[in-house]
């Protein structure tokens, strides 16, 4: 497929989820996942490191339960896994519509997390996905 790959350095962007803030803040984060990443392309390939795309998914349902871009990806996720087949690549465009680090702005994730600045929505929410167990 066509499009444009782009590695996301430090683990800020996994499959539907992003890094802990070990070293960095949630101002930093957003500037990351929404002011520079959410800028590119759609059809922009996100490759991670890791293969965390099933947690992370439990999560994004946690987050927003009814979302069905998020129901959907845990389906093709589970089939993927059965076939012994990756995850990743996810593109941009589908991150936005499932990763809930990058709906901040959504009134969803908004409910979950209890305000509606999207920088303390980005705060709360990665400090309940540090706790989640789901």
């Amino acid at each position: 497929s066509s499009g444009i790959n782009a590695e996301c350095p430090y683990g800020r962007v996994f499959a539907a989820g992003c890094g802990r803030f070990f070293e960095g803040t949630a101002p930093q984060m957003y500037r990351a996942l929404i002011e520079i990443l959410s800028s590119l392309p759609d059809n922009t390939r996100v490759y991670c490191g890791h293969e965390y795309t099933a947690q992370n998914l439990k999560f994004a349902k946690h987050v927003e339960p009814d979302n069905l871009a998020v129901l959907a990806m845990i389906e093709e996720v589970a089939k993927k896994r059965e076939a012994g087949e990756p995850t990743i690549p996810t593109t941009i465009g589908q991150e936005k519509t499932f990763n809930p680090f990058m709906r901040v702005k959504e009134s969803g994730v908004q409910k979950f997390a209890g305000c509606s600045d999207p920088v303390e929505v980005m705060k709360v929410i990665r400090s309940a996905k540090d706790k989640f167990r789901g």
